[in-house]
């Protein structure tokens, strides 16, 4: 995913009420951004870093500008959670999740479950329909160990017990782990942040649900995912 037009570089004064950041422009200008995650941010949202941010020219939109990335510890860290989804989708595409190679059509936002949408279904003649969860990841509390959740998800635990009942009725489930940063090794979940998700997570993986985890290269021009990296136990 490559950005439409060059970030523009700032300094964060402050996040507040989840979706807004005040930030500091390189000219001195003072503005509000949009910030499209309603986790933690741990480490992430701290006074003072620098971030990088979009902007929009779109009349109808409230906030012009878009809080896409922080550099946190010399690494950037993309922290829009609304482009996982979509990049997943193109690494699919490219062949870069070669778990997932091999379909041929891919659906977006398919109803399923009970009221819910899961992000996406591969299928291909003479293949079980793949449903496949993404979520974002961007938590670092120790070094080269990315970890999910951030906060308590009760809609996250929701996902994986959806994707059980599809494995266990015969389909592929699948959890992808995008973790929007280049300094990792390997990926955990954070037990101890929301053991509901965890406890939620040892149910779904003997049901037959598969866990993949998938770093991105993370520059100014764009996002890509990179490559796996192993699921382990912290």
């Amino acid at each position: 995913m490559k950005f439409t037009r060059p970030l523009t570089r700032a300094r964060l004064v402050r996040r507040y009420k989840r979706f807004l950041a005040d930030v500091e422009l390189e000219d001195g200008t003072f503005t509000t951004a949009h910030c499209a995650n309603p986790g933690a941010m741990t480490g992430l949202a701290m006074p003072g870093l620098t971030v990088y941010l979009s902007r929009s020219d779109n009349p109808k939109r409230k906030l012009a500008w878009s809080w896409e990335l922080t550099e946190a510890d010399g690494t950037l860290v993309g922290i829009n959670t609304a482009h996982p989804n979509g990049l997943v989708a193109e690494a699919i595409r490219d062949g870069t999740i070669r778990e997932l190679a091999g379909y041929p059509d891919l659906r977006r936002e398919v109803p399923y479950g009970t009221n819910s949408r899961v992000d996406m279904v591969l299928s291909g003649d003479g293949r079980p329909d793949a449903y496949v969860e993404v979520k974002n990841v961007h938590l670092l509390r120790r070094p080269d160990l990315a970890e999910f959740p951030d906060s308590v998800t009760a809609r996250g635990a929701r996902h994986l017990a959806e994707l059980a009942r599809v494995a266990q009725a015969g389909g592929r489930a699948v959890m992808v782990y995008l973790i929007q940063r280049a300094d990792v090794s390997s990926f955990a979940l954070a037990r101890d942040i929301d053991p509901a998700y965890a406890a939620a997570f040892d149910l779904a993986r003997p049901a037959g649900v598969e866990a993949l985890a998938y770093v991105c290269d993370v520059t100014p021009e764009g996002v890509e995912v990179a490559r796996s990296v192993p699921v382990v136990e912290p």
